[in-house]
């Protein structure tokens, strides 16, 4: 099989190298705007089934032509290219996956690309990153070995291993899109009802191997395509996990709109967005740099089985690859990207058209896959009988 990577950032790249070391690879492309960077994060992986190529994402001729030399495309981009590269692996005839970032609808607008990816013989899968992605794969996995899903609850965390001042966080990830999480609203489903309520609300203790406590509260984007999926849920809710007091001290950034993408100020002659401002002081200020991160997660899936109350646990922690230098936010990202990237190349995912995860990936095949990484991630099985009913919606 043949992939072409999209993005030669920390993502694209370590899915570049976890894509070189399959036997079930024979070429990897990774492509960027920047050819220096792509050729300085091929040099480093070091392999012979990879080149590095320059391609702008913007021009939709260029680009689609690049596809069509591959079998599957991974889009390790801004997430804001995800429909664009989307409608060019359609045009080209390929498979595409990309990390997904439920924002604006743009998540919305790939899955609308159903029929003609069907037409065209093609599979896509959007959000395939760790929030939406590997959740929403334990997430239908869960849901798959019950006869009625009722609830679903999501907790997920990519935190430095030692908090620092003054926010206790580091960026593994684009800050924007973490500005745009604790921004917009957060769409929940209580009491069988969707709900939009404010992101960085309703914090709540919560505590994981070695970990705790911790806080949790609610963030756009995290849910995604689930409630899509089970429109019948009495119970849909994510959030985010981070040390204590982090919520608080974002929440006044947020009330005095320092975040907004949509909100101006004048000083002097020049109109400017706070949000620059801001981004421009915090990107440096939280700089991951060498210090080691770590990815909490945990998804709670709970419903009917055989006449009874079953609820289904998955719970992962995640350290830094020290030997490789590899944070755990892009172990877990990146390896999901490239483990779903080649169950289509393989031949395993086999249904054409635009599909969430937690409709297409099968789960078991993605534990044993994210599990080779070592990335292991936990299953247990609850009964939950009349007295402890509640604990349906409790971490």
């Amino acid at each position: 099989m043949n992939y072409l990577v999209l993005g030669s950032g920390l993502m694209g790249k370590e899915a570049a190298r976890d894509l070189v070391n399959s036997s079930g690879t024979n070429r990897v492309t990774l492509a960027d705007v920047d050819e220096g960077k792509a050729l300085s994060a091929a040099e480093q992986i070091g392999s012979e089934k990879l080149e590095a190529r320059q391609i702008d994402a913007g021009d939709e001729k260029r680009l689609q032509k690049l596809m069509e030399e591959h079998d599957v495309v991974l889009n390790a981009l801004y997430y804001a290219f995800n429909e664009t590269v989307a409608k060019a692996a359609i045009r080209a005839g390929v498979h595409s996956v990309d990390l997904g970032g439920h924002i604006g609808h743009i998540t919305d607008r790939v899955l609308d690309l159903d029929e003609e990816a069907k037409k065209a013989g093609v599979t896509i899968i959007p959000d395939l990153g760790v929030a939406p992605g590997m959740i929403n794969i334990l997430t239908g996995y869960g849901a798959s070995k019950l006869d009625e899903v009722k609830s679903v609850k999501l907790y997920v965390g990519g935190i430095p291993l030692r908090p620092e001042p003054p926010l206790g966080y580091n960026h593994v990830f684009s800050l924007e899109g973490l500005f745009d999480h604790y921004t917009d609203p957060s769409l929940i489903i209580r009491g069988g009802q969707k709900r939009e309520i404010p992101s960085l609300s309703e914090i709540e203790t919560v505590y994981f191997e070695k970990f705790g406590p911790l806080e949790a509260f609610h963030t756009s984007g995290g849910t995604s395509t689930l409630s899509r999926s089970f429109p019948s849920l009495d119970c849909l809710e994510y959030k985010t996990v981070r040390y204590p007091g982090h919520a608080e001290k974002f929440r006044l950034l947020v009330d005095l709109n320092l975040t907004r993408k949509d909100y101006e100020v004048k000083v002097g002659e020049m109109r400017v967005r706070p949000r620059d401002v801001l981004l421009a002081v915090l990107k440096p200020l939280l700089d991951l740099k060498d210090k080691e991160d770590v990815v909490l997660l945990k998804v709670l899936v709970g419903g009917r089985k055989n006449g009874r109350n079953i609820r289904y646990e998955y719970e992962s922690v995640i350290y830094k690859d020290g030997e490789n230098n590899v944070t755990a936010m892009a172990r877990t990202t990146a390896g999901t990207l490239s483990a779903v990237a080649q169950m289509i190349g393989g031949g395993i995912i086999r249904k054409r058209g635009v599909y969430p995860p937690e409709q297409i990936v099968p789960g078991d095949v993605y534990l044993e896959e994210m599990a080779k990484r070592g990335v292991i991630i936990n299953e247990q099985e609850y009964p939950i009988g009349p007295e402890t009913e509640p604990a349906l919606d409790r971490a």
